[in-house]
């Protein structure tokens, strides 16, 4: 059976080997109409990449070996133009991109998605001209929604988010595992004798991972009996200027252990008169090395950037680009870190 080559396509669809090359490697370059006929040629004569060729070939694009093999656009979603630097929390995703990037050869340019001066068209005038192959979006902490006027950008580019699960559009994502952390938690709890964990979160911080804070704390709950099973509060932003919705809350559900993001929380308890750990327990979801007081669990945000940047790699090799009709997740697993806020481990003997 004779082998069909870029050559091969070229001729039945009327253009150049060089033009098949571009379009099945979905380059911008190439009109979006003439990329999908050229696929849909290569598909009816059952073309078949070399795997081993197509990874060099992308190696070879991408740079030579003396420096970095190209760039990738690192995307500040934040509200705030120096959360890179100065958020309690998106920093330490930055760092796991870099550390990655540079691993892999890669240099990073940073933009910031709320510039009044950018849209899509300009963004993606600039990651031309920069020779820029992919780009990664961090730092989404009030929606899981992208700006519509990036839409050519998500269209023409490998995209992934990390962080979060976005939805419109819906991009391919590396975060940490909400869901299976609130989970762990609620087990290093019962495992140090409580019987009464309390969850405190902003309703918004929820939202934004769907629920999956609350679905680990529930599933958690699930193995207590339902007179232990308590309401979790939600009210974190209005607590600030009403300090009587958490204390109502507190002596309402009579929690034992409070699960939280918030250090803020420490202060409210201890305003209560109530002493940490000897009379309630404090464990922070979002360990932090600022904090090392606290026990809670380590997200590996830094991980979740290193994953982030892995994934978009993957996509320039494979030629992806787009937003993507499943998009894939990576999710990273997290850990518990002890600490002076909870109890000690009860060994049964």
């Amino acid at each position: 059976m004779k082998r069909v080559t870029m050559s091969t396509i070229g001729e039945k669809a009327g253009v150049s080997k060089n033009t098949v090359s571009l379009a099945l490697r979905n380059d911008p370059q190439i009109p979006e109409a003439t990329r999908q006929r050229i696929k849909q040629i290569a598909d009816e004569l059952g073309y078949q990449r070399n795997p081993t060729v197509a990874h060099l070939m992308a190696e070879l694009r991408s740079g030579n070996s003396t420096g970095p093999k190209a760039s990738l656009a690192l995307l500040n979603a934040n509200q705030d133009p120096q959360a890179f630097t100065r958020h309690p929390t998106i920093p330490t995703y930055v760092q796991g991109c870099q550390r990655r990037a540079r691993q892999m050869g890669y240099s990073l340019d940073h933009f910031w998605l709320h510039d009044p001066d950018l849209d899509g068209r300009r963004l993606n005038q600039i990651l031309r001209a920069r020779a820029i192959r992919g780009v990664v979006v961090v730092g989404l902490m009030r929606s899981n929604r992208l700006p519509e006027a990036f839409a050519e950008t998500w269209e023409q580019y490998p995209c992934v988010v990390t962080g979060v699960r976005t939805r419109k559009p819906a991009l391919s994502f590396a975060c940490t595992d909400h869901h299976i952390i609130t989970l762990r938690a609620f087990e290093n709890v019962l495992a140090r004798g409580y019987r009464r964990p309390g969850l405190v979160l902003d309703r918004t911080i929820d939202q934004l991972v769907e629920g999956r804070f609350t679905a680990g704390y529930q599933i958690g709950q699930s193995s207590l009996p339902s007179q232990q099973r308590l309401t979790p509060f939600y009210q974190v932003a209005e607590a600030e200027a009403q300090p009587q919705l958490f204390q109502q809350w507190l002596e309402h559900e009579k929690p034992d252990v409070i699960f939280t993001l918030y250090n803020k929380v420490h202060d409210w308890v201890e305003a209560l008169g109530l002493k940490v750990p000897q009379d309630i327990g404090l464990l922070q979801l979002e360990h932090r090395a600022a904090a090392p007081e606290w026990a809670g669990m380590n997200q590996h945000n830094d991980v979740c950037g290193e994953a982030a940047i892995d994934m978009v790699i993957s996509m320039i090799h494979s030629g992806e680009s787009g937003v993507p009709p499943y998009p894939r997740a990576t999710l990273i697993s997290g850990s518990w870190v002890d600490g002076k806020t909870v109890r000690s481990l009860v060994i049964n003997r």
